[in-house]
């Protein structure tokens, strides 16, 4: 009778760790899922960085090109060396401040 009641009991004890055994690996694919998942996210942000980054540059580059050809075209330009009201300089700077702010990415948007 006792080993009867030893044998029920290892049995629940047996069926009780296979109950466990197999939610703990449920818990582990469903864990390896997400896992893989967020790595997946990773790399499609980080490209998206990568990408924002290479445009910025391109977009520098172009500035800077732009920049030079102005510089080009006025430098025999007789209006070019004539005095701009201090009105119209400091909304043109007060324009340009505001340019640059909007497009810096590091500081976060307010």
């Amino acid at each position: 009778m006792i080993s009867a009641i030893i044998g029920v009991l290892l049995m629940c004890l047996v069926y009780n760790l296979w109950q466990d055994n197999r939610v703990a690996h449920q818990k582990i694919n469903e864990l390896s899922a997400k896992l893989l998942q967020l790595e997946n996210n990773a790399i499609k942000q980080n490209k998206i960085i990568t990408e924002n980054e290479n445009a910025t540059r391109e977009l520098e580059n172009t500035s800077q090109e732009q920049q030079e050809k102005i510089n080009e075209l006025l430098k025999n330009n007789d209006c070019a060396d004539q005095p701009v009201p201090v009105s119209i300089s400091n909304s043109l700077y007060n324009r340009a401040k505001s340019l640059r702010q909007s497009t810096d990415t590091s500081k976060p948007a307010k």
